[in-house]
């Protein structure tokens, strides 16, 4: 109770013991940090760009190479305004208040900043990173709630929220499905065979009789010619419902294959890619690094998925004699117990809020949602302070790679804040820092940050 009243009183330390120790001035201050972020923000842009250029696989036009270098200083921009406003906004806040809060720490200056900061972004790319920091803010909330003892995490729990959120997407591409990126990968995984609209049944004319029902011979397996009978129906059987060439055991097994060898090459190519200096200089070590069973987890998933996926359509095509949507959802559960063999946290995240963002886009279309305008606007401020406040209240709340994220975007600051003041609130939040910054061992080449416009007292003291 002690420390819950806490989050509302005053703390009584300035922005620069907390966050530029270095200069006097709070405008230095967040001068200094967009310039030393704009580099880091200008490499990764550049590289994601070039990425989705490649990934187009066709030679780039003038048109193509303008427009990649117009997105690279805009998403450069939006990247670098997210970093220096945020320092922009605490000294404001501070400053106005005379004190810091709980909440004015980082949560309220990074939701302004972020908020400033997507609006410079182009809005094509607003709805993906809000996905991402939903992605990764939920869960940094989760694990906050965790170390508050308000929720327990129980075995296979990415498993579960992966098999409801990919069965309600694939019942959505098995209707008729919105247009989204996301279908896209499932068409990887099921095939456009198992794409929606499904085709009705034509209605019969006037006094037209349907067509007799073929009954299947029964099977008892009193003779050698029954088993030959299940063997040959079980390797080219095909029901009519089923859309697919070639019959349902070679669909299911080849489509199992392929995703299999598909992402072990994937696994590879990464291993490869993140050991690139290794491999140059004769030093990688491939037992250890691409010939293990961990190397075959990502193939193992994909392949099992596929296979689970359509061996139970088929299977439920058979047994009731039609296709409908609705197997799309027994089939999807089915095929995530693929998941427990690579529980990856950020994919089950991805593919629950891309089902929410669709679900909710049309709930707002049918009238069933009301709708709110920039709501992609406030869910990625929302996010990414819950990600500041994170990174500087809770680290150890915070995905190691996205402290290291902010760590560049700060221009190498993250570390150097004096956090100590704000251990009144409960959170260890000094030593979670420490902890953090061991744990990624990350070193403080320099007292001084670039571009630090130091100060001349602090010059004279170090």
């Amino acid at each position: 109770m002690t420390v819950q009243s806490k989050l509302i009183d005053p703390l009584c330390i300035t922005c620069k013991d907390f966050q530029h120790p270095w200069t006097d001035k709070c405008v230095n201050a967040t001068a200094g940090i967009l310039l030393s972020a704009t580099p880091y923000c200008l490499r990764v842009y550049t590289i994601v760009y070039a990425f989705s250029l490649l990934m187009r696989h066709r030679v780039p036009t003038l048109g193509d190479l303008r427009r990649t270098i117009l997105g690279i200083i805009q998403s450069t921009a939006f990247l670098v305004t997210n970093a220096y406003t945020f320092i922009l906004y605490n000294c404001l806040l501070r400053n106005l208040l005379g004190r810091y809060y709980f909440g004015t720490v980082a949560f309220i200056p990074s939701f302004l900043s972020s908020l400033t900061a997507i609006i410079v972004e182009r809005p094509a790319r607003r709805p993906l990173l809000a996905t991402y920091v939903a992605n990764v803010g939920t869960e940094a909330l989760w694990r906050m709630a965790e170390s508050r003892n308000w929720v327990r995490s129980i075995p296979h729990g990415q498993t579960l929220i992966f098999a409801g959120s990919i069965a309600t997407l694939l019942y959505m591409y098995r209707t008729s499905a919105p247009k989204d990126s996301i279908f896209n990968i499932l068409r990887i995984f099921v095939g456009k065979e198992e794409a929606g609209p499904i085709a009705e049944p034509e209605p019969l004319e006037a006094g037209q009789q349907p067509a007799p029902a073929r009954r299947r011979p029964s099977v008892c397996f009193s003779s050698v010619s029954d088993w030959v009978r299940v063997y040959s129906n079980l390797i080219r059987a095909k029901h009519t419902s089923c859309r697919h060439q070639q019959s349902c055991a070679a669909y299911a097994v080849l489509g199992g294959l392929r995703p299999f060898v598909g992402g072990v090459a994937l696994q590879v190519a990464l291993k490869l890619v993140m050991n690139i200096k290794k491999v140059a200089s004769g030093k990688m070590q491939w037992e250890k690094h691409i010939f293990n069973k961990n190397t075959l987890q990502l193939g193992i998933f994909m392949g099992s998925f596929s296979f689970l996926y359509k061996s139970v359509s088929c299977l439920l095509r058979h047994s009731f004699n039609r296709d409908q949507a609705f197997y799309a959802i027994p089939a999807g559960l089915v095929a995530s117990l693929a998941f427990t063999k690579y529980p990856d946290n950020t994919v089950a995240l991805y593919v629950m809020w891309k089902a929410l963002q669709i679900l909710g886009t049309m709930g707002q279309e049918r009238g069933i949602l009301p709708h709110v305008p920039h709501f992609t606007l406030y869910l990625y401020a929302f996010f990414t302070a819950v990600l500041f406040h994170a990174g500087v209240m809770e680290s150890q709340s915070l995905r190691p790679n996205y402290f290291k994220f902010l760590q560049a975007i700060s221009g190498e600051r993250l570390s150097k804040f004096n956090l100590s003041a704000f251990d009144v609130f409960g959170l260890n939040t000094q030593q979670q820092a420490h902890e953090m910054v061991k744990s990624l061992n990350i070193v403080d080449k320099s007292s001084l940050p670039a571009f630090s416009f130091a100060s001349r007292g602090f010059e004279r003291l170090k």
